[in-house]
């Protein structure tokens, strides 16, 4: 019976599976198609391969450009959002104030938030300011997109350890920021590796936000896409190909960092 149940079990969770992962295949076939084979009626999984929409993306005159900003924009996100998540989450987890409650759940549910809803009230907020078409401006909205999900998951790293770890450090004569940057900070780092992937492959992969406060300087890859749909009409060869490359490091960077990401978000949710 056990053996059944676990058979059953493994069916429906490699048919979920196969759906999920459907979408990406279909990417990944017509990336390698001609513009013939794409708009071919009848479907084919089987056909001769070709690199011409790979060439065409990799030849682009401004890709270096778009792949400079998604870099400087997903390592600068990243950072900060570490750097200040980690303060928030320490604050939270160690202090006691009037509203500590009120602001750790509406820290939880500003996570919930779409970055679509956020689309143009941030527009408009960052045209005010005159930060808008900037890396910085992009940056900061990343930041703050990423940052609910980062005090969360260190706050419960933080709870786990024992307070007289501080205390101790306080008595051999360290301060608060020394506490915090000896002894706390190299405890977090499955948490701090598992925040940063997320953040970094959300900063990486976000479209709609960068797509609006971005012009052709300031532009980053997922937004580049946008270059191959044309009056004439839409190329859908080259943007199944961009999506490919596109995908293709926070993947590969997943898989690789794939225990780290695991340990942190199970390790933060034991409590002691």
């Amino acid at each position: 019976m056990r053996r059944l149940d676990a058979l059953v079990h493994y069916l429906i969770l490699t048919a979920l599976s196969v759906v999920c992962l459907l979408p990406v295949i279909v990417l990944a076939l017509t990336a390698f198609k001609t513009e013939r084979q794409i708009f071919d009626t009848s479907w084919s999984w089987f056909f001769m391969p070709t690199m011409d929409n790979f060439r065409a993306v990799i030849e682009d005159g401004h890709i270096d450009r778009y792949l400079k900003n998604s870099l400087v924009i997903s390592i600068a996100a990243t950072a900060i959002t570490l750097l200040f998540g980690t303060m928030c989450a320490y604050a939270l987890a160690r202090f006691r104030f009037l509203g500590r409650g009120t602001l750790s759940y509406g820290t939880l549910v500003l996570r919930t938030l779409p970055p679509a809803v956020l689309a143009v009230p941030v527009f408009v907020i960052w045209s005010t300011w005159g930060i808008n078409d900037t890396l910085s401006g992009v940056i900061l909205v990343y930041v703050a997109l990423n940052l609910p999900f980062t005090i969360w998951l260190l706050y419960g790293f933080i709870e786990q350890v024992p307070e007289e770890l501080e205390e101790a450090a306080a008595i051999d004569g360290c301060g608060p920021f020394r506490v915090f940057w000896v002894v706390i900070l190299p405890l977090l780092k499955p948490g701090l590796a598992a925040a940063a992937i997320f953040t970094f492959r959300l900063a990486w992969n976000e479209f709609i936000l960068s797509f609006i406060l971005t012009n052709r300087h300031t532009r980053t890859l997922p937004a580049s896409i946008s270059n191959y749909i044309t009056d004439t009409g839409v190329e859908w060869g080259k943007i199944m190909a961009a999506g490919v490359l596109i995908a293709l490091p926070p993947l590969v960077f997943t898989f690789v960092a794939a225990k780290q990401i695991i340990t942190g978000l199970t390790a933060g949710a034991v409590k002691g």
